[in-house]
C-alpha cells in the first residue's frame, strides 16, 4: 500500500483529500505545516508528499527544498490560483507537479495516479537484463540502472527532469516543441505548459551543464522548441 504524506495548514482540505485518496487505496499521512511533514519523513517510509505553499512555522517552498536535499520521493505543489510564482518556484527548487486551488479531487487524484506510476517505473526493477545506453559527449544516461552521468559524475534528477532528458537523449537531433514535451511525459493535454516545461528543462540544464546559460547539450530552438545536441 502506497503512504501518502498530506500538508496543509487548512485542516478541512487535508480531510477533503484523505477521503478521495483513501477511497483508492492509498495510506495517508497528515501533517500542518513544514516542519511537522518533515518530521513524519524522517520516521516513516513515504511514497508521494502533497504539500500546500502557504503555511506556517515552514511553509511548503522550504520544506520542499530541506525534502530534496536526502529525498527524490514524487513532490506534488498545492498552490492558490493567483501565485503563478510559487508554481514556478516549486517546480524550480524540486517539485514534480502542482495543483492549483480551488482544485477537483478527481483531478489530482489523476495526478497522483500519474506521480505514482512514473516514479514507480524509474526505480522498478526491468523484468530481463538489458543494457540501455544512450550517450552524447560526456552526458550518459543508463536506462537500466537509470542513472545519469556528466563526466563521470552521478547527476541527481527528479522523476520528471529524468524522464525529460531521457525523451530528449533518445531521440538526439530531433526538436521537440513544449507542448510535445509536456504530453510525453504528463500524459495530458498542453494547456499553458509553457512555464512549467521551462522550469523544468532550465533545473537540467543547472544539473549537466557547465554553463546553463551556453548549454553543451540540452540547446533550445528559438520559437521551436529543445534537443539535445548529436555528437
Amino acid at each position: 500500500m502506497y503512504k501518502i504524506l498530506v500538508c496543509d495548514d487548512d485542516r478541512e482540505i487535508v480531510e477533503a483529500i484523505e477521503i478521495y485518496l483513501s477511497q483508492e487505496g492509498y495510506q495517508i499521512l497528515k501533517a500542518y505545516d513544514g516542519i511537522e511533514a518533515l518530521e513524519i519523513l524522517e520516521k516513516e517510509e513515504v511514497n508521494l508528499l502533497i504539500i500546500d505553499v502557504m503555511m506556517p512555522r515552514l511553509d511548503g517552498i522550504r520544506a520542499t527544498l530541506k525534502i530534496r536535499e536526502k529525498n527524490s520521493l514524487p513532490i506534488i505543489i498545492l498552490s492558490a490560483k493567483s501565485e503563478d510564482t510559487d508554481k514556478i518556484l516549486g517546480l524550480n527548487i524540486g517539485a514534480d507537479d502542482y495543483v492549483t486551488k480551488p482544485f477537483n479531487p478527481l483531478e489530482l487524484v489523476a495526478r497522483v495516479k500519474s506521480q505514482l506510476r512514473r516514479f514507480n517505473e524509474l526505480g522498478g526493477t526491468a523484468q530481463e537484463p538489458k543494457e540501455m545506453i544512450y550517450k552524447v559527449g560526456g552526458l550518459q544516461i543508463n536506462d537500466d540502472l537509470k542513472q545519469v552521468t556528466v563526466d563521470g559524475e552521478f547527476v541527481k534528477l527528479t522523476p520528471i527532469e529524468y524522464n525529460i532528458l531521457l525523451l530528449l537523449m533518445k531521440n538526439q537531433g530531433k526538436v521537440f516543441s513544449i507542448n510535445q514535451i509536456y504530453e510525453s511525459i504528463w500524459n495530458e493535454e498542453a494547456i499553458g505548459a509553457d512555464n512549467t516545461v521551462a522550469v523544468h528543462i532550465r533545473h537540467i540544464r543547472e544539473k549537466i551543464e557547465i554553463n546553463p546559460k551556453d548549454p553543451r547539450y540540452l540547446k533550445v530552438v528559438w520559437g521551436v522548441g529543445y534537443k539535445i545536441e548529436k555528437a
